[in-house]
């Protein structure tokens, strides 16, 4: 199963991303969703198969909620995770002790 889709940022929310197939455009995304989301930015289109790896999502997930729904909304990172990834110096420059 191949399927082209468009990715769209949140201009409200950092690493807010929403995944739709690009034939539909965003004519199956729920009007509840946008303004939450803000007017989605388009960032770029990426052509998704059951053998490509995401990033920060998994893709049977992915492709699972771009058949059933249309669309497919990947959150931003807890703050844990960010913190999670920080270099060990900004800790300890961020360390009261």
């Amino acid at each position: 199963m191949k399927k082209i889709c468009s990715i769209y940022k949140s201009p409200r929310k950092n690493e807010m991303y929403l995944y739709v197939l690009k034939a539909d455009g965003l004519e199956r995304v729920p009007e509840a969703l946008l303004p939450f989301f803000g007017t989605p930015l388009h960032a770029f289109d990426l052509v998704l198969t059951p053998q490509r790896t995401l990033a920060r999502e998994d893709i049977v997930k992915v492709l699972d909620n771009l058949e059933q729904q249309g669309y497919h909304l990947q959150m931003p990172p807890a703050e844990d995770e960010y913190i999670e990834h920080l270099p060990e110096e900004l800790l300890r420059r961020n360390d009261p002790m």
